[in-house]
């Protein structure tokens, strides 16, 4: 019986893939990049820097950089936790979870910022209550905290729930049999092997939160210097007719896209070895 040949793609064939792939990546991302940094620069260097002088924009980027910073490392340990218990353990309302860690990824952000106008606002649910124990949420920093961190609530869970999946439980198994607590299990067992989708995971948090528009549009309020984030004073700029601040402060956005996506490839470039190791565990 005769072995069977190997058959490669045709080279047309693959040509031609390759082509639709660079064409539409250019086209859909690469082309927009670089029309921001264009316009932004456009009318010279002095006038792309005088843009961030005015007071609201370094309130925006502060605000954004605030939001930020609180908002992912909550959602940093809520993916942690919420992984561990789904990879590690069976209980009652499992797949519910998942279900429900999975919801910001299937509705409009815009409706997650208004779940917290319907609960917190004015006329809201807890609203009477915040209003007579002179408390507010909505139009105000936490408003934003709370819609950021829902919106970008899935992505540090979705990328260490596969892996530890997948790993099993037999090292934390192995290592409770040594004798190691839990907390210590987790931290010298559990944690390095996940490391890699963790900071996968954090990475695309800090970047959807940076530029996250539509639920913080709703609690809000477009407030300059006090409740405006960066992707909102875009925005009320691009509405004021003033395009060279706007792609400005739109460039700079980007560029704190670009530094993510930087500082991944060198931790890639830098740990390869323990990378590929680890994938093949």
């Amino acid at each position: 019986m005769a072995k069977p040949v190997a058959r490669r793609d045709p080279p047309l064939l693959a040509g031609a893939l390759i082509l639709l792939a660079i064409g539409y990546m250019s086209f859909a991302l690469l082309l927009p990049l670089a029309t921001v940094f264009f316009e932004a620069l456009s009318k010279g260097l002095s006038t792309y820097l005088a843009s961030f002088d005015d007071p609201g924009v370094i309130a925006a980027i502060k605000l954004t950089l605030l939001v930020t910073a609180i908002a992912v490392p909550l959602n940093t340990v809520f993916g942690l936790a919420a992984a561990w218990a789904v990879a590690k353990f069976e209980f009652w309302g499992k797949s519910a979870l998942v279900t429900l860690i999975d919801l910001p990824f299937s509705i409009s952000p815009v409706i997650s910022g208004l779940v917290f106008v319907l609960l917190y606002g004015a006329h809201g649910w807890f609203g009477p209550w915040l209003e007579a124990n002179n408390l507010q949420i909505i139009f105000t920093v936490t408003g934003l905290v709370l819609a950021t961190t829902l919106v970008t609530l899935p992505f540090v869970a979705r990328e260490l729930i596969p892996l530890m999946q997948a790993q099993g439980t037999d090292e934390e198994a192995a290592a409770a049999t040594l004798g190691a607590g839990a907390w210590r299990t987790f931290f010298l067992v559990t944690l390095p092997n996940v490391r890699w989708a963790l900071m996968y995971g954090v990475l695309l948090c800090t970047a959807r939160a940076l530029g996250e528009f539509g639920a913080v549009a709703v609690v809000s309020g477009f407030i300059r210097g006090q409740t405006a984030t960066m992707p909102l004073y875009i925005d009320i700029l691009y509405n004021e007719y003033n395009s060279s601040a706007a792609f400005a402060v739109a460039s700079l956005l980007a560029l704190f896209a670009l530094v993510t996506l930087a500082i991944k490839t060198l931790l890639e470039a830098r740990y390869a070895d323990a990378l590929a190791a680890q994938r093949l565990r």
